[in-house]
């Protein structure tokens, strides 16, 4: 269980430099514990950018803005929950090799993130005429099989949202508490959303060469009632290896339109650079959400952006 695991303490027993070496990563000392070189994160340039402090045990890239402690770095370079990360670095306090004992974690996590099988149900009635969209500035045309579930099991009293796999078939539903009831958020068990990029066979049927990324469904509702189809939601703020292989599949260019707080902007960095020329970022305001924006706000915001990716001619 998450709330069992020692974090504390898991920071405590591995260490920056184990890890490095772990990931054959190769960096110069540059002070007393310090360390610096190219990012093994991101792969960019700057020979220079990430510095690493084994004495703190801890790690920074002035390029791509990723840093934190040994359960940041695994996260990112496994482009996994930190729970995972957390259960990776567990094991090499165990007795295997270092090499074994995280081909073994990651294999169990593979096994864990398999992608959704289609439900053989769907959930009714659903009440798409509910006041919370309203007061979310939803229409009933956008807020197809979205509404408040009264009915019995997981998502009683919430307003459901379907999420459906690449190929338009359903194989989960989220719940989102319309009132102050945590969580805010409620998932099938075992769901793995690092899996599924939400909306997406809605954007693939558009043919739209490039497709916008936003980071909660509602953004996404928002930017396809604005009248922007090719849009999907990341269901966070973290780009994972199978919604990377998505994009790249089914778009030739991203814009990407995450929340404009902190972890928005770092996100944004991060996921550029990874998908470097094939991707443009639109920063929002401080603090604003996409969801946040009327119709004429995402517009002006997003299509000068599209139309810089539309193919010459």
């Amino acid at each position: 269980m998450i709330d069992s695991m020692d974090f504390g303490g898991i920071k405590q027993d591995v260490s920056i430099r184990t890890l490095l070496r772990h990931y054959g990563v190769q960096l110069r000392r540059s002070g007393r514990d310090q360390y610096r070189g190219r990012c093994p994160i991101h792969g960019g340039e700057g020979r220079d950018a990430f510095h690493a402090n084994f004495a703190r045990n801890v790690f920074h890239c002035f390029a791509c803005g990723a840093g934190g402690t040994v359960l940041d770095f695994v996260a990112l370079m496994e482009r996994c929950s930190l729970y995972e990360a957390a259960c990776k670095l567990q094991g090499m306090t165990c007795g295997l090799t270092t090499s074994t004992r995280m081909d073994r974690a990651k294999e169990l996590v593979t096994k864990r993130r398999k992608v959704p099988l289609p439900l053989k149900f769907a959930l009714t009635p659903i009440d798409s005429t509910h006041p919370y969209l309203a007061e979310r500035s939803i229409t009933y045309r956008t807020a197809v099989g979205v509404g408040f579930y009264g009915g019995p099991g997981l998502m009683r009293g919430r307003l459901v949202i379907p999420i459906h796999n690449a190929g338009g078939e359903l194989i989960a539903y989220c719940g989102r508490a319309i009132t102050a009831a945590l969580p805010r958020y409620r998932v099938p068990r075992g769901f793995a959303k690092s899996e599924i990029l939400f909306n997406l066979h809605r954007a693939v049927a558009t043919g739209e060469p490039t497709v916008v990324v936003v980071e909660g469904f509602f953004d996404s509702m928002k930017v396809h009632q604005a009248g922007i189809r090719s849009v999907v939601a990341l269901m966070g703020a973290a780009l994972y290896e199978p919604q990377h292989r998505a994009l790249m599949r089914h778009f030739r260019d991203v814009i990407l339109m995450l929340d404009g707080d902190a972890a928005g902007q770092r996100a944004s960095q991060m996921i550029a650079a990874n998908l470097r020329r094939r991707c443009e970022v639109v920063n929002l305001p401080d603090g604003v959400q996409p969801d946040q924006l009327s119709a004429e706000q995402i517009r002006h915001i997003l299509f000068p952006a599209v139309q810089r990716r539309l193919p010459p001619g």
